[in-house]
């Protein structure tokens, strides 16, 4: 990255070296991303926005507003710098395994922690999982859906979709789950309240210190987060997710993120699956 990177006459505001770092700073301090510099043309995009919306003419004008601790810029500028690439069943092994699991689980009542909501197919998906394993009994299941960006979640708390984003999911199971939107709400789908109702969702910072969770749960989700944090960072979260996890609970991470740095606490089951470090061998699943 050169030291000029920031003086480009396609861009509307001026973004230099310095502005990119410190942005990178505070996003770290605050939220544990870690910006390479492959994101500055990301970085720019998704802040220039707050410029044109705030009526600031700089960068610089607007770190000076981050800096004096507008409570509502503060929010705003998180949720711009996160990303929320999800969807129904993304990885669906994971729902296999889940089902299975979920089958065989007597210790009711059942609580499943999602920890990266985003716009809320994921806990949805959870959901209709759990709903499948104990037809046709309700699901003795409380899903905890949490999530940095506030936008993003109050989006998921709606639960309305296109269509389109349905598409992967077999017909049947669209209408059990979703009622279709007619007239102006036409090419729309909205989640129907049974699912609704097993899903809390609220907003949570993973890098502090203290969470407004309580465990123990039987399953947590945390896929495709890890992979925003440094190693150090990742390391303290899986530490001060542990004691939140039941002793033969499961722990669903990405499929790109592995946990060599953590074996003390976490081994892997198989599947980018995994459980305590100390739990007892087993082999297939439960």
């Amino acid at each position: 990255m050169n030291d000029d990177f920031g003086i480009r006459a396609d861009r509307e505001f001026e973004f230099t070296r310095r502005d990119f770092e410190k942005i990178r700073k505070l996003i770290y301090e605050h939220a544990g991303i870690n910006l390479s510099d492959a994101k500055v043309d990301m970085v720019y995009s998704r802040l220039a926005r707050r410029l044109r919306a705030t009526g600031l003419s700089n960068f610089q004008a607007y770190l000076a507003l981050l800096e004096n601790n507008d409570a509502e810029e503060w929010e705003a500028f998180v949720n711009s710098l996160t990303t929320n690439l999800t969807s129904f069943f993304r990885e669906g092994h994971h729902f296999t395994i889940l089902k299975d699991f979920l089958k065989h689980r007597h210790d009711r009542p059942i609580s499943i922690w999602c920890c990266a909501a985003s716009t809320g197919e994921e806990p949805y998906s959870i959901a209709m999982t759990a709903a499948e394993a104990f037809e046709p009994s309700a699901p003795p299941v409380k899903i905890l859906a949490s999530d940095l960006d506030t936008n993003v979640l109050q989006k998921a708390r709606e639960g309305i979709y296109l269509i389109d984003r349905l598409n992967k999911m077999p017909e049947a199971k669209q209408r059990r789950y979703f009622m279709r939107g007619t007239g102006s709400r036409d090419g729309l789908a909205k989640v129907r309240p049974e699912l609704q109702g097993m899903i809390d969702f609220f907003q949570l910072n993973l890098l502090h210190k203290t969470w407004s969770v309580r465990g123990p749960f039987d399953a947590i989700f945390c896929r495709n987060v890890m992979i925003y944090f440094d190693k150090p960072t990742q390391y303290q979260i899986l530490k001060q997710m542990k004691p939140l996890l039941k002793p033969d609970g499961l722990l669903f991470l990405g499929h790109s993120e592995a946990l060599y740095h953590a074996a003390d606490l976490f081994r892997l089951r198989g599947q980018t699956v995994y459980v305590h470090a100390e739990s007892p061998e087993t082999r297939g699943h439960r």
